[in-house]
């Protein structure tokens, strides 16, 4: 590969051998180099490859405000988060995250570290992804000698979860997670029951609540059951008191969001809240 354009002494835009667009990242890779000069195979650390120009600008941006410890510190955990979560994460998806380490360190050098509201629930409904955070605060320090706070480690999950749940806002990924602790505590409330949270049912909700919550803010339905009217009325009728706190939960979703729950989607809510109804009277018996 040639150097195309000389981003900084550590990243270079050049051409793979299929003439695609690539960012190329090394340790002074770009350090005295001009256009049309060969790039040092073995100095390469890493190539981003992206779709489109839009994106390749927007992460030649990004990466070329980014220190090189911090960098290196980024395709770590990029690929440790890949090998854990078993799937693809695409450079452009993630390239934010970059970004957020960078200022992250920057504000911590300042001693001006944030606290992150949503830990609890990071760490209770996405806990493996909150272990990658913890490993990507590791992997921090090994780069750069700082020492971030497990805050950290929830914000870096939420990139991951973001890009796993195909949001398409770390906003929306936070107001994901608050949805589901006010279901969680509105259940609690109006059933009077309190959940055990060491429970498979309890688990199973949770899970549902991440899907749930990830069609709602994607605009997509639930069409996996294609509940019959028949179903949908024995439902109701059979799983009184779960129904009733089900439409409660439809009706927290059409005033804080704007969205009308169909009925599968109630189903499911019904059945997975009578669950946990179940399961706390055997608690108490």
């Amino acid at each position: 590969m040639n150097v195309e354009k000389v981003i900084n002494n550590n990243l270079v835009r050049s051409r793979d051998t299929r003439n695609r667009e690539v960012l190329v990242m090394g340790c002074g890779l770009g350090f005295k180099k001009k256009p049309g000069d060969p790039i040092e195979e073995d100095r390469i650390e890493k190539v981003y490859r992206l779709d489109s120009r839009q994106d390749q600008d927007a992460m030649e941006t990004i990466l070329a405000r980014v220190p090189l410890e911090v960098l290196q510190a980024f395709n770590d955990i990029v690929a440790y988060g890949k090998l854990s979560l078993h799937t693809e994460l695409s450079d452009g998806l993630m390239v934010n995250l970059a970004d957020h380490i960078a200022f992250a360190l920057e504000r911590h050098g300042q001693g001006l570290d944030l606290s992150n509201a949503l830990l609890s629930e990071i760490r209770s409904f996405y806990p493996h992804e909150y272990e990658i955070g913890m490993k990507a605060l590791e992997i921090i320090r090994k780069h750069t000698g700082s020492t971030l706070p497990r805050d950290e480690a929830g914000f870096i999950a939420l990139h991951f979860i973001s890009v796993a749940s195909q949001i398409n806002s770390m906003s929306e990924t936070n107001e994901m997670m608050r949805l589901i602790r006010k279901v969680l505590s509105l259940v609690e409330y109006d059933c009077q029951i309190q959940l055990d949270r060491n429970s498979l049912q309890y688990e199973r909700f949770v899970t549902h609540l991440k899907y749930f919550s990830r069609r709602l803010f994607s605009e997509q339905t639930s069409t996996a059951l294609e509940t019959d009217p028949g179903l949908y009325q024995m439902i109701k009728s059979q799983y009184k008191k779960a129904y009733l706190c089900a439409l409660k939960v439809a009706d927290l979703v059409r005033k804080e969001y704007g969205k009308t729950l169909n009925n599968d989607e109630m189903v499911y809510l019904t059945i997975h809240i009578n669950r946990l109804i179940e399961l706390y009277r055997q608690s108490r018996d």
